[in-house]
């Protein structure tokens, strides 16, 4: 009987860690570099996030955050039975297509006439950028005066033409429009300056391939300029709607008073004025948590259905999402 003969080990490759050591040492100083970043964003960004997240799963009030009772998933049931809430995310809906979709419509024509050669381009950006500079203290303010019932200068134009004065304020729907107004004013121009740098992406040989072909400047914006910014149009859409679900200043100084109420029937109360009420007014902290995570579970979704239909429609046309 033949005895097999030992098999020797494998080699141990010994240069791998020394690699690893080697490039861990060159990389050193973009660690450091990055550092900073990370700690802030751990203390200022991560920690609350989380911390919400505690809160919201306990019985809290303000002047006892941190003894308050374990209680689950009560405070989202609580919240999904709450009138309030559902009336503050109607709210925060009807406001935020009132502004986002005038606004995005307004920036894309504004974009499109600034995409072409006109004397004075500069100084039109400038303007277009300024509303967004402006605070939302001073733009609210002023809008609520344009929009008064007795001296304001919307219901002086429209008693000009013969039509009834309007009590702004009181009214759900018309409440709602003015803010939107205020939104719409202060984002158009910032919006209008994104579409403007895609624009000038697009390449000029299928704008003059268009005008071979006949194509008038509103052909040529339909079917060259909007189609090359689909991307651009999907992120300003994201982004306007995930302000909408923010909005707080526009809504909180629209009265005047400071109230966080939304009117006296809560008709413009919005999901923002809802979270500040509940924690700092009825000092219910842990509600306001929950109702905070509720406004992120909803920009979660919105996201999400975004980049569902990116990559739908890059599946569509063979495209990159």
């Amino acid at each position: 009987m033949a005895v097999p003969e030992p098999v020797a080990p494998p080699p141990v490759d010994t240069t791998a860690p020394r690699r690893r050591r080697a490039r861990l040492s060159e990389n050193r100083w973009g660690y450091a570099y990055v550092a900073p970043f990370f700690l802030v964003f751990g203390a200022f960004s991560l920690f609350p996030f989380v911390f919400t997240l505690w809160i919201s799963l306990h019985e809290t009030r303000l002047s006892d955050i941190g003894g308050g009772t374990f209680v689950g998933l009560d405070n989202y049931a609580a919240l999904l039975g709450n009138a309030y809430f559902w009336n503050a995310l109607r709210n925060t809906v009807t406001i935020g297509v009132l502004a986002t979709v005038p606004q995005l419509c307004l920036a894309l024509g504004l974009a499109h006439l600034l995409h072409y050669k006109l004397r004075g381009r500069t100084f039109f950006r400038v303007v277009m950028l300024m509303p967004y500079a402006t605070s939302i203290a001073a733009a609210t303010l002023v809008f609520a005066t344009l929009f008064g019932r007795d001296y304001g200068l919307i219901n002086t134009g429209l008693e000009a033409v013969g039509l009834d004065r309007i009590d702004w304020e009181s009214g759900s729907l018309t409440s709602q429009v003015a803010i939107a107004v205020i939104v719409t004013w202060r984002w158009t121009g910032y919006n209008a300056l994104i579409y403007l740098a895609a624009m000038q992406s697009i390449p000029d040989e299928l704008y003059e391939a268009a005008e071979m072909d006949g194509a008038s400047r509103w052909r040529q914006f339909l079917h060259v300029t909007i189609p090359s910014l689909r991307p651009t149009i999907l992120f300003t859409v994201v982004v306007s709607t995930i302000g909408a679900v923010q909005l707080f200043g526009e809504p909180l100084l629209f009265a005047g008073n400071g109230s966080t109420t939304g009117g006296a029937r809560n008709q413009y109360q919005t999901l923002g004025l809802l979270m500040y009420q509940q924690g700092w007014s009825n000092f219910n902290i842990g509600q306001a948590a929950t109702t905070a995570w509720a406004m992120f579970l909803i920009i979660l979704l919105v996201v999400g259905l975004a980049a569902l239909a990116g990559r739908l429609r890059a599946r569509r046309t063979g495209g990159t999402p």
